[in-house]
């Protein structure tokens, strides 16, 4: 497990495809549940451990998911979630190359339940809710292009949908339209960044998740710039 920030009242995980955030009916241990025995191991706490769940990432995702180990940072953050007031930053590798270099996706996006899956409509339809992202084409190889995107809404499954409506399903995700999986069985869709004014200090923090380690992520994050492994 890759703790990538820690205080009194917040710690952020680097989440792999593997993992997932809360409990489900896989009966999976979730991250919730590991890092309490962490937290209970590292600081010999005898008792109970608190750790809240503030958002969660779907279990192919990789990259930042930010957990309160207070009730009181765990509200908090809970409702800056629900204003916006958390900015992330994802990046996706996808295997066709969007319209434009940069641009806005609007959607209206349905949700079925039965398949887990949502879908992305061009016009409002009954049941529907606006789905705004935006992104920047960073870099390309041979057969794959990178993608920083920024939400304004936060929507289930809204980036892989969105993605997938203009053409652009993610690498590995079958669910969306991709070819193939990939060999993780996780998709190429990584949370990168988050930043946001601390609940409790009041003070600017900005927290990175290195993207994974295989080669086309790092070709593609070293030709964009964006960061690369110590």
């Amino acid at each position: 497990m890759e703790i990538v920030y820690e205080d009194n009242h917040l710690i952020a995980v680097n989440k792999n495809c593997h993992e997932i955030v809360q409990g489900d009916k896989t009966g999976d241990t979730p991250l919730s549940d590991t890092l309490k025995l962490w937290l209970k191991e590292k600081y010999q706490k005898p008792g109970n451990v608190f750790v809240g769940v503030t958002h969660r990432l779907d279990r192919p995702v990789t990259g930042i998911v930010l957990f309160a180990k207070t009730s009181k940072a765990l509200a908090r953050m809970n409702e800056m979630f629900r204003n916006g007031d958390i900015q992330k930053t994802y990046l996706a590798i996808v295997k066709s190359r969007p319209p434009h270099e940069e641009g806005t996706l609007t959607h209206w996006l349905t949700r079925n339940e039965r398949q887990n899956k949502s879908n992305a409509h061009p016009n409002e339809v009954a049941g529907s809710q606006k789905s705004v992202l935006h992104y920047t084409l960073k870099s390309q190889s041979e057969r794959y292009f990178l993608l920083e995107i920024r939400l304004e809404t936060g929507r289930h499954h809204q980036i892989r949908s969105q993605l997938a409506y203009i053409k652009c399903p993610i690498k590995g995700d079958l669910k969306y339209g991709a070819e193939r999986s990939n060999p993780d069985g996780g998709i190429s869709l990584h949370a990168l960044s988050a930043a946001f004014t601390h609940p409790v200090s009041k003070l600017p923090i900005h927290i990175i998740a290195q993207p994974p380690l295989d080669r086309l992520w790092q070709e593609l994050i070293k030709e964009a710039g964006i960061l690369t492994r110590e």
